[in-house]
């Protein structure tokens, strides 16, 4: 297997076909009007989604047949639920969706032994976290997820850091090609500890009193890795705008933090 391609069993994923904004488009219109041949495109024609989240995982010995058929849940989950109306792009709306469902398939699937009471506050919270953004078309902040899910905020960060190696709502999530940058990274002053509870709590409480468009950039590069250029063009404004918008987020989260 190349290092960084994703192979699965009978499937020539080089000549997997991708579907271009336009065309995606006129399949969830189709898809509206009850067309259930249009969601099959939809699915198909984002199996190069699921992949592209797959090469995550290439330094893992699992199957990865089996963590694409699992992708391809959390895919058709996006479909499914997803809404033209929330005016952002599906790949966007998709890529948290099938990161869940794979990551909850390796911790239920972990031979690291970790208590059932743990597991289920983890896997509540997940699944809360994943209806809040289904719903309202943002993620959920841990003190939302607790009183949705009647859990202590501490809890929740406790069970989810428990099978961080599997499901962490601080996980890396963007590479270049080259060493994986995490939030932290940007942040977080690496001589003190990871383990930093205080430092983890504040930094999510900070990163939620941002602007709304600070928040939207910071998700966007962050968690979804996506260029500057990119977000640009999504937002309709310059990548010197962008970057501005990035350079003050990050300033103003480590204000908050100290």
């Amino acid at each position: 297997m190349s290092r960084n391609k994703v192979e699965i069993t009978g499937i020539k994923t080089s000549e997997l076909k991708t579907l271009t904004s336009e065309e995606q488009l006129d399949l969830f219109k189709k898809m509206k009007n009850n067309d259930k041949n249009a969601r099959e495109k939809l699915i198909e024609g984002n199996f190069k989604l699921v992949l592209s989240i797959l090469r995550k995982f290439l330094n893992r010995s699992d199957d990865m047949d089996d963590l694409f058929q699992i992708g391809c849940i959390g895919l058709t989950k996006a479909v499914d639920n997803f809404n033209l109306s929330y005016n952002v792009k599906f790949s966007t709306y998709a890529v948290p969706l099938i990161l869940g469902e794979v990551r909850r398939y390796l911790r239920d699937d972990s031979m690291i032994r970790i208590s059932r009471s743990v597991k289920d506050i983890a896997y509540k919270a997940l699944k809360a976290k994943e209806e809040f953004m289904i719903e309202n078309g943002r993620e959920p902040n841990v003190d939302e997820i607790s009183k949705i899910i009647g859990v202590e905020t501490m809890d929740i960060i406790c069970a989810l850091e428990a099978t961080k190696s599997t499901v962490s709502m601080f996980e890396p999530i963007y590479n270049d090609g080259g060493e994986t940058i995490y939030l932290f990274d940007q942040i977080e002053n690496k001589a003190e500890s990871s383990n930093n509870w205080d430092l983890k709590i504040s930094l999510s409480d900070a990163i939620n009193k941002l602007k709304t468009k600070e928040q939207f950039i910071m998700y966007q590069r962050y968690l979804m890795g996506k260029t500057q250029m990119e977000i640009s063009d999504e937002l309709g404004i310059s990548q010197a705008q962008v970057s501005r918008i990035e350079k003050n987020a990050i300033n103003n989260v480590k204000k908050l933090i100290r």
